[in-house]
């Protein structure tokens, strides 16, 4: 077998593997979020609400779920109906249109976040935190290499700031659901690596 052929078969087996992994990812939500009341994507929309904060424009749920405007929106009429979410039209611009989480989806949302935060740490514990961390870099790597081929005159650094900020609002998010951040889970392994020492 050449070196041209090797790669391009460990592309594909990649390629088959990153598939697999969402689809597998993608089941297990499913069957957790069921048990709740929801689908996957209804989660995906509660999430941005809760994440944002209530009320938060179709557009902006669209871009933090990288999905078109009308997928979006179709996804919402339904959840309108379901009485998770109500919309609120902009007062001085009709066009624009607001979400809003009702009572139902909250009471939906939190303990279907508790449980799904549960079996995803779960997913991941067989990775170290430097595995973790080196898994969330090339995956980030690939997406923008995604994002660009879907985007090819998009401003790549602007896309990673945004990014940034919003991993900084995501530790907000964190505490909210009395989640440690990557800080307090090192502060407290380390914790935990001096009591064995000191036992030792």
């Amino acid at each position: 077998m050449t070196a041209n052929s090797k790669s391009a078969e460990l592309v594909v087996r990649l390629w088959r593997q990153m598939y697999q992994t969402y689809t597998l990812l993608k089941r297990c939500e499913d069957q957790i979020l069921e048990g709740y009341g929801l689908t996957t994507e209804q989660y995906a929309v509660l999430s941005a609400l809760d994440y944002f904060g209530s009320p938060t424009r179709i557009t902006d749920i669209a871009l933090w779920l990288e999905r078109s405007t009308n997928s979006v929106s179709m996804i919402v009429d339904r959840m309108v109906k379901a009485g998770l979410v109500r919309r609120v039209r902009d007062r001085r611009d009709r066009r624009t249109v607001y979400v809003i989480i009702t009572i139902q989806g909250d009471n939906a949302l939190k303990p279907a976040t508790v449980e799904t935060l549960k079996i995803i740490d779960r997913i991941m514990s067989p990775l170290s935190p430097d595995e973790k961390n080196t898994l969330l870099n090339l995956l980030g790597t690939v997406k923008y290499e995604l994002f660009v081929c879907l985007n090819p005159r998009a401003n790549l650094e602007k896309v990673k700031r945004k990014e940034l900020q919003q991993a900084d609002n995501l530790k907000e998010w964190m505490r909210k659901y009395g989640l440690p951040t990557i800080r307090q889970a090192k502060r407290h392994d380390s914790d935990k690596k001096r009591k064995t020492i000191l036992r030792g």
